[in-house]
């Protein structure tokens, strides 16, 4: 019977531990540790080349930008080339994760929900 026990709490650490690795996995836009972003532009609303303020906004390679809407409404950050960053929705008052840019250029994004022509922004990465 000890032996049953045993077996048992043996395979339940096990399960513990495993879904600890799984929920540890390494996320798509690396946050900064343990702080806030370098940058943090403001998403204001539906209003083309200004509804991310600062437009444009710069920074350097290595460093961190996070978006924070202001509006009312959902809207997201979204590279216009695939898979740079992309923040998913963000509600009224949220900030997204903090995401590092790893290389240099020009990056334009847009809000996914509402369009490149509603809602357009640039963030240049130095090297």
């Amino acid at each position: 019977m000890k032996s049953r026990w045993g077996a048992l709490l043996v395979l339940a650490l096990v399960l513990v531990a495993g879904f600890l690795v799984i929920s540890c996995k390494k996320k798509s836009n690396p946050a900064a540790p343990g702080g806030p972003a370098d940058v943090t532009i403001s998403i204001v609303g539906i209003a083309g080349a200004n509804s991310y303020s600062p437009n444009p906004d710069t920074l350097t390679v290595g460093q961190t930008v996070a978006w924070h809407n202001i509006d009312g409404i959902t809207h997201t950050a979204t590279s216009n080339t695939g898979g740079v960053f992309n923040t998913g929705n963000l509600a009224g008052g949220s900030t997204s994760s903090p995401v590092t840019m790893m290389n240099a250029g020009s990056f334009p994004y847009h809000c996914a929900i509402h369009g490149a022509a509603a809602m357009s922004g640039t963030l240049v990465v130095m090297p």
